[in-house]
């Protein structure tokens, strides 16, 4: 792989950045010296240098975001933004896509990575994580009514849901909305508006909060992203049936 392009995707900045690293003489390879972005490096075996710090290689990428209202889940998109557009010039790759999605007017907890053996694993039916959300729900919900949904709720075109479970967080009686949380065990079209209406109300807004074990980290703001730590990284691939060698 040429130099330039492995400091690029290790995040060490810009393609710009890194070639001006390179020309004031930051990066070293093997001990010696860099003179030109297009010098040939084996990533898994040569020792890169920036400066004093190794640059040590990195396959595979983990990112959690806020995801707002506005953007759509998709890579790229002729008219609206992504989620990939909100990635800053550093850390964007061309590789990365978020897992699984959600509505253009939902926003919460977002997987984005270049890992597509965890993506499908996490998505799979045998480990379909469990997802939890918040909807704020016109009209005053019942607890007898959001109990139902345990039984697993039969939608209205007839689709038949797995048990998913529900509470009522508050009623805010001057609104007129009732504040639910729900968990579901899968991710059909809409499930969880379509859920709400076989109980004859709509979702006016809807935020996702966690995703399997991956909850949203608090302060984390809607547009906003950050790594995966490794304790949470770990924590998703146990839920995805993966396990350390």
């Amino acid at each position: 792989m040429r130099i330039d392009k492995f400091l690029h995707a290790m995040r060490i900045g810009t393609r710009t950045q890194v070639r001006r690293l390179i020309k004031d003489g930051h990066i070293t390879a093997n001990g010696e010296r860099v003179l030109s972005g297009k010098q040939q490096v084996n990533p898994s075996s040569d020792v890169v240098y920036l400066d004093e710090e190794p640059v040590r290689y990195q396959q595979y990428f983990y990112y959690v975001m806020n995801k707002p209202v506005g953007a759509i889940t998709a890579t790229v998109d002729a008219q609206a933004k992504t989620v990939l557009d909100l990635f800053n010039a550093t850390d964007y790759r061309d590789d990365l896509f978020p897992v699984g999605r959600l509505d253009k007017d939902t926003e919460g907890i977002l997987l984005i990575t270049n890992d597509g053996a965890l993506s499908h694993a996490l998505l799979a039916p045998a480990h379909h994580v469990t997802k939890v959300y918040e909807a704020e729900v016109t009209g005053e919900i019942t607890a007898d009514q959001v109990a139902g949904f345990n039984d697993g709720v039969t939608l209205k075109d007839g689709t038949q849901l797995q048990p998913a479970q529900a509470e009522i967080v508050a009623f805010h009686e001057i609104e007129n909305f009732t504040t639910l949380r729900i968990q579901i065990h899968e991710g059909k079209y809409h499930q969880v508006k379509r859920m709400i209406g076989t109980l004859g109300e709509r979702v006016v807004q809807l935020k996702r909060i966690k995703f399997g074990s991956l909850t949203l980290p608090v302060g984390l703001l809607a547009g906003n992203y950050r790594a995966l730590t490794d304790d949470e990284l770990t924590a998703l691939k146990a839920d995805a049936g993966q396990t350390e060698n």
